[in-house]
């Protein structure tokens, strides 16, 4: 990240103070992190920067970050960042997000009626419930490793499903242009969940990424920014 990177609160809410990155300049990109928190979302700030106003917010409850007892569903988080696109004026809005922050983002699409998102990039996320699928996580299995200390905070805004069963069947609404990823080695959906996540879309297009696992932007960079470029080139 370049010297002009800030990071503050603002005030999006009463009682909801939100920590917001931003660095470089030009066309807007809203970064959405995944479960993991904002720190693997590195190499997406480090990637625009030199091209684009870069915005990654904090999601609310992660890293220890305020998170008011009434804000707790994936849909407060996609509409808080849309109100946030709309106090910033911003338009024509690039939204590349991973993991949990994909879901996020897919809420938003729904919601977008400003139409303040143009294009948004997905890699490896979650969401849906597709029957015949269910996320392999390493905390329920024998001798897996501890649940990190962040997905108490998801489970706190998805449930202990970690998923919504409705959310697949609402997507053929959204005609907003979206390329999802995936990384071929994908511990915690198979390929085919991330290919029927893509179908359910109404403008939407599947890649995978070759030798990826669940965060192809650290795995495999080269081809996940080739990707996106090459998808962001087309606009």
């Amino acid at each position: 990240m370049n010297s002009d990177t800030t990071t503050q609160q603002i005030q999006l809410y009463p009682e909801l103070p939100l920590t917001l990155t931003k660095t470089g300049s030009g066309r807007p990109v809203l970064v959405l992190h995944g479960g993991h928190g904002p720190a693997n979302a590195g190499p997406v700030l480090d990637h625009f920067e030199a091209t684009s106003t870069v915005m990654l917010p904090t999601h609310p409850g992660w890293n220890g970050t305020p998170r008011p007892d009434w804000f707790s569903g994936v849909d407060d988080l996609a509409n808080a960042y849309l109100d946030l696109l709309e106090d910033e004026k911003l338009d024509d809005v690039v939204v590349i997000a991973t993991s949990f922050g994909g879901w996020i983002a897919s809420e938003m699409a729904l919601r977008d009626r400003g139409h303040r998102i143009s294009r948004m990039v997905l890699i490896d996320p979650n969401g849906p419930e597709i029957p015949g699928y269910k996320m392999q996580l390493d905390w329920e299995q024998p001798g897996g490793r501890p649940m990190p200390p962040n997905m108490h905070v998801v489970y706190a805004y998805a449930g202990q499903s970690l998923g919504d069963p409705k959310l697949l069947r609402r997507l053929r609404r959204v005609q907003t242009p979206i390329l999802l990823l995936w990384g071929e080695n994908d511990p915690l959906y198979p390929i085919e969940y991330g290919r029927a996540f893509a179908a359910a879309f109404g403008n939407a297009r599947f890649e995978l990424i070759p030798g990826a696992a669940h965060i192809p932007v650290h795995e495999a960079p080269e081809a996940t920014f080739a990707a996106i470029d090459a998808f962001l080139a087309a606009s």
